[in-house]
């Protein structure tokens, strides 16, 4: 916004802002807020932990997103005080900071934005992704276990809780399957935009001849589903092994043969949990993921049916979709939004925000095309 005044740039802002705020419907949110309050001070509630975990989740996030809204109004305000006491004093080191908070609230705002854009069916639901290794051999197993620590380490930064169900590691280095559940409202509306194959190409270090190697592995995210879902498995057509659960090289998580691992027969979905002690919590757990795949599943056949209603082509946006390249040069490109990043190790370290962005922006636009 180069050449506008910043007054101007304030108003613009607070304008974009009270469009979210309309979006977001802020009367409905403190209401909200206080309902949940109310459920949290039952002292009953945590007789059913399950909920009650569910309930302090949700209020903790409506909390901050109310907050959030609130302290950017407040800065909006405070940034137009601070232009008028730069003018008044004619002081360059007030204009300065000034100029600074006017860029760091540009940012905010569009960040704020990205969140009206999430209006799909399951977009509010929490989210479980699964990782898988494919070509590229223990490389690949290698780069499954980087996506692992960047998706846990972004979900850090934010404040969402993770619960990891399953991983099954590979003989060398790596892993070759994780499944873990971001449990925070708006995690799916914001994760299924990075759901397609992620490509690392770099020196390998486990190549003797220091070669490069490129590597795949795929990631799967879907909805976590509510006591409303209907899913409809038959429990014949369902194959349950039991088995104990392992670290990596082999060092036993636990002592008993707890891990649980279904196999849906007809649509060939395999899930597992070894997290907890207690085999039937791993299979209630892994019922849970079964479904959530199942679910989205039939999502994905519905709306290509309705694609072909319509006369279109189904959009196949879950295929490569970034590239990590680490040698000859640092770059993380996405395929679909055109989004660069030359810091890799940050990226690596779960700093994905740009990309997230930019995705639920692309998606809404071919959604909607």
């Amino acid at each position: 916004m180069a050449g506008i005044e910043p007054e101007e740039q304030l108003k613009e802002l607070g304008s974009t802002l009270s469009s979210i705020e309309q979006v977001l419907d802020l009367d409905t949110m403190r209401r909200d807020i206080a309902e949940l309050r109310e459920q949290s001070a039952d002292p009953d509630l945590w007789s059913d932990q399950e909920r009650a975990q569910g309930v302090t989740r949700r209020l903790s996030y409506l909390e901050s997103e109310l907050n959030r809204v609130e302290g950017l109004r407040q800065r909006l305000e405070d940034a137009a005080t601070l232009y008028e006491m730069a003018r008044e004093m004619d002081d360059a080191d007030t204009r300065t900071e000034a100029d600074e908070e006017l860029a760091a609230l540009h940012k905010a705002v569009q960040q704020l934005e990205v969140r009206t854009l999430m209006s799909g069916e399951y977009d509010a639901r929490e989210a479980l992704v699964t990782i898988n290794a494919q070509a590229g051999g223990v490389d690949a197993a290698d780069w499954a276990e980087q996506l692992r620590r960047m998706y846990l380490r972004w979900a850090e930064r934010h404040g969402y809780p993770t619960e990891v169900y399953d991983t099954s590691y590979a003989e060398e280095a790596g892993i070759k399957s994780t499944t873990f559940a971001v449990k925070a409202p708006y995690a799916y509306g914001t994760l299924r935009g990075e759901h397609g194959t992620h490509r690392l190409i770099r020196i390998s270090p486990f190549d003797n001849q220091g070669r490069r190697q490129t590597s795949f592995a795929g990631l799967d995210v879907v909805p976590v589903v509510e006591q409303s879902d209907h899913v409809e498995i038959d429990e014949s057509e369902l194959r349950i092994d039991v088995y104990r659960s392992s670290g990596p090289g082999g060092q036993g998580v636990n002592t008993t043969d707890s891990a649980v691992r279904i196999t849906h027969i007809p649509s060939g979905i395999v899930v597992s949990c070894q997290n907890e002690r207690s085999q039937l919590q791993n299979k209630a757990t892994a019922m849970n993921v079964l479904q959530a795949k199942l679910l989205e599943r039939k999502r994905k056949e519905e709306a290509e049916k309705l694609s072909e209603l319509r006369g279109e082509g189904t959009t196949s946006w879950g295929t490569q979709i970034r590239n990590y390249v680490l040698h000859p040069f640092k770059i993380v490109k996405d395929l679909r939004t055109g989004v660069e990043v030359g810091n890799t190790s940050a990226v690596l370290d779960g700093d994905i925000d740009e990309f997230i962005e930019a995705e639920i922006r692309w998606l809404r636009q071919q959604e909607s095309a």
